[in-house]
């Protein structure tokens, strides 16, 4: 995430303070990556070095406004332009513990996915009604539809996310449960069947072999 050029954005449309800024853009993205003050002013700072923002005086209530400068305007439409790049993924907590799980004394990692599977779902059930509250909002006109919008594209982006998570735990059991057979058994399984979880397509687990009953 880019709080630098975000703050840029919310300043290319007039001057702001820090808790200014720091409000108008967790509204904007329905406080998925809540900010504080503090991260607000530093990253102020480092604009005013590198030339992108300026102080703009004072608002009627004493606080110091920032300004974008016509270097911070090129900056932000460079970055619109740009490609986000994919070659240095951000680390994945969840990868991280199924990788280290593998082999793992005294690690069930079936039932971390189990685990993790049951909570991406309940995530994305949460994300759906979310999603249904931000579309009632600009249906309906009750509150700032530039803001419900932005938030509406970020919650549908989530919800992809955790669809595509889904996903990939029912292709890592699956592939842990080939790996365990002989050989001559490792055949390919047949793709999993989505199901609809509150409107959105969930993979539903597919019986495998050798697959624990539940109690």
């Amino acid at each position: 995430m880019s709080i630098r050029h975000g703050l840029l954005a919310l300043l290319e449309r007039g001057p702001r303070y820090g808790s200014q800024l720091r409000t108008e853009f967790e509204s904007r993205t329905g406080s998925t990556w809540p900010l504080n003050v503090g991260q607000v002013y530093t990253t102020l700072a480092r604009l005013e070095r590198d030339g992108l923002v300026a102080p703009g005086g004072e608002d009627s209530a004493g606080h110091t406004l920032y300004a974008i400068t016509d270097s911070g305007r090129a900056e932000l439409h460079q970055w619109y332009e740009r490609p986000v790049d994919r070659t240095n993924p951000p680390r994945d907590e969840l990868s991280i513990k199924l990788a280290m799980a593998v082999g793992a004394p005294g690690v069930d990692i079936r039932a971390v996915i189990q685990a993790q599977r049951h909570a991406t779902i309940k995530a994305m059930q949460d994300y759906t009604r979310l999603k249904a509250q931000a579309l009632a909002a600009i249906e309906t006109g009750k509150s700032r539809e530039r803001d419900d919008v932005a938030w509406l594209l970020v919650l549908e982006q989530l919800i992809f996310q955790t669809e595509a998570e889904a996903r990939w735990l029912d292709h890592s059991e699956s592939r842990l449960v080939r790996l365990s057979l002989p050989a001559d058994r490792r055949a390919e399984p047949d793709p999993p069947q989505a199901a609809e979880t509150d409107g959105v397509a969930v993979t539903a687990p597919q019986p495998r072999a050798s697959r624990t009953p539940r109690s």
